[in-house]
């Protein structure tokens, strides 16, 4: 549903930031901020900052930042609006009802039918497990290890030996046949009318990242077929868009998540300590998955098994999850099949071990390939070397095809020139960069990050020292700024300033993407150490040559020498910056 600007304005600015994050993270003031522990990665010292004036939060070890929607919608994983009604009913501010039509408010009605039903189907099969019916699985369980602890926060059951156990239980409770087969807990056929989808099985209940029961899978007991059953797709399942275990995962709050083959490996990981890991459900991981997983991480381990079909596994994930915006590496468990079976073997120390070894996807990549040729042989060693050249054509960052063909050389002893050329072959076979300089320096690259971070620093100090923004209108304007993104943000803040007002979280619901929401409160909350006031005037004035220097190397470039109004801007400019030793700096 679509809310106004000014209402969600409103609930944000009657939502304390200090006040809502107390309420998750014990927080300590120092100075003009409060500082704790970051709730969205592990760490020992406190480095997640709260301000109060620009009512943001921002870590400074993981990056992770906004104002209070945006830690809301992280933390406990809202939607917007789910968020905002949050804030609403915190702040007690009362939203428009939605209005929905009558086959919409009948679809929601059958959502939220059908998750009830699956709760107490869950409990059901939580309860067989621990009667003397349910002593076949109890038996399994136990045999894979695993603990009464652990299988109580992972609800496990059982599904006894007959196949209407639970549409008899459910029967009792009231529930009609029609949400039965609408649920997917039941099968329906003409001779035997409807039962029990899962019976002699094991039951794993499957939950979203809110926790709620969302469909089964279900382990047979013997040499049944199928090995393993998962519920079909249904209003409230859709196997392609859920992973098991995430709903624990997501609040480990370790910097990667681990993505296993089946449910036993992600349990018995999790027994292990190893609470960050997740599995597809009986289907190979989807874009859907990876897109799911980029809520959450910005690495991926891959920790299928080592078998032939565990290693295609990895090979159709990893360009999913580049795409995705994801670092993917793959965990090697040769000579042992699966996670759980290495773990149990050697322990949980080596395993950690082995997720520290993980590879680098490409360099995976690179190993399978090699594989298909006989590295002795010059010709098939040289055709070898041509695939590898093409993937790494492949990569859009000049300076990841450099890092890529450096590694290559030196793990394959050749040379670093041949290979480079022949990647560049590749490259002049498709779209190449106009400039005969294909490789950028690594000279040019460090200019170009040093002029980022002033640009983060004169955005800072303007959302901190209330007199900078009459000094700094004078030399620089949004224009200056280097990339579309830190232009968008600055007039959007030079904007407030002009009107006499100052509210960086509100530039922030300006941006949808949660990443740009990210990389926003970065850019109001970048440290300079300085010791006194002298210090950082003299930071400030040198930032703000710097940034006018860029401007002006951009105007320039674009200088149309027609229009004299653009030239006369640009000498302007460059006697300002000529006299920027003589600009007086103001922070009250």
């Amino acid at each position: 549903m679509f809310y106004p600007e000014e209402l969600v304005e409103e609930v944000r600015t009657r939502n304390d930031i200090v006040d809502v994050i107390s309420g998750y993270v014990k927080l300590q003031r120092k100075g003009s901020s409060y500082f704790g522990l970051c709730p969205f990665h592990n760490e020992k010292s406190p480095s997640f900052s709260v301000s109060p004036g620009k009512q943001m939060y921002y870590c400074f070890g993981c990056g992770a930042g906004g104002n209070v929607l945006t830690f809301i919608m992280e933390y406990e994983n809202y939607s917007f609006p789910e968020a905002l009604k949050l804030l609403a009913d915190r702040a007690g501010v009362k939203l428009p009802e939605q209005e929905y039509s009558k086959e919409e408010r009948r679809q929601q009605d059958l959502r939220t039918a059908i998750l009830e039903v699956n709760k107490t189907a869950a409990k059901y099969y939580y309860y067989q497990l621990r009667t003397e019916a349910g002593k076949p699985g109890m038996d399994y369980l136990k045999n894979r290890q695993l603990s009464e602890e652990t299988m109580q926060r992972f609800g496990l059951g059982y599904a006894g030996k007959y196949s209407d156990g639970l549409y008899r239980y459910l029967k009792q409770k009231g529930v009609s046949d029609e949400l039965l087969r609408q649920s997917g807990l039941m099968n329906v056929d003409e001779k035997r009318g409807m039962y029990d989808k899962f019976w002699n099985r094991v039951i794993f209940p499957i939950m979203d990242v809110n926790n709620r029961v969302i469909g089964f899978g279900g382990r047979v007991m013997g040499d049944g077929k199928p090995k393993y059953l998962n519920s079909p797709e249904t209003k409230v399942f859709d196997k392609s868009r859920n992973l098991y275990g995430l709903n624990v995962a997501r609040t480990s709050r370790k910097k990667y998540i681990i993505v296993c083959e089946g449910y036993m490996d992600v349990i018995s990981m999790h027994q292990a300590g190893f609470t960050n890991s997740v599995a597809s459900l009986g289907t190979a991981l989807t874009s859907q998955h990876a897109s799911l997983l980029k809520r959450y991480t910005q690495e991926v381990i891959l920790s299928y098994d080592s078998d032939e079909a565990g290693i295609k596994a990895a090979l159709r994930a990893i360009p999913l999850l580049k795409e995705a915006g994801l670092t993917a590496r793959v965990l090697r468990m040769a000579p042992y099949k699966d996670p759980d079976e290495f773990i149990k073997t050697l322990g949980t120390e080596a395993f950690q071990e082995r997720i520290n070894q993980a590879q680098n996807s490409f360099l995976f990549e690179v190993s399978i390939l090699e594989t298909g040729y006989d590295m002795k042989d010059p010709e098939s060693k040289t055709m070898f070397f041509r695939e590898v050249s093409k993937k790494i054509a492949g990569f859009e960052m000049e300076v990841e095809r450099e890092n890529y063909i450096e590694a290559i050389a030196q793990r394959y002893h050749t040379s670093f020139e041949g290979l480079r050329k022949m990647v560049l072959r590749y490259l002049m076979q498709g779209e190449v960069p106009s400039r005969p300089e294909v490789f950028r320096s690594r000279k040019a690259m460090e200019k170009e990050d040093g002029l980022l971070k002033s640009q983060r620093m004169l955005l800072t100090w303007l959302t901190e020292y209330k007199g900078l923004y009459q000094t700094v209108k004078e030399c620089v304007t949004p224009e200056d700024f280097t990339t579309e993104f830190y232009r968008q943000v600055a007039s959007l803040l030079f904007e407030q300033l002009d009107l006499g007002e100052l509210d960086p979280a509100r530039i922030i619901d300006h941006f949808t993407d949660a990443q740009e929401q990210k990389q926003a409160a970065q850019l109001f909350h970048t440290q300079v150490p300085v010791q006194n006031d002298t210090e950082l005037k003299k930071a400030i004035r040198e930032t703000v040559g710097k940034v006018m220097e860029a401007g002006l190397e951009r105007q320039n470039a674009e200088l149309d020498t027609t229009d004299m109004a653009a030239l006369q801007r640009v000498i302007t400019g460059k006697k300002r910056l000529q006299e920027l030793d003589k600009l007086h700096i103001s922070l009250e």
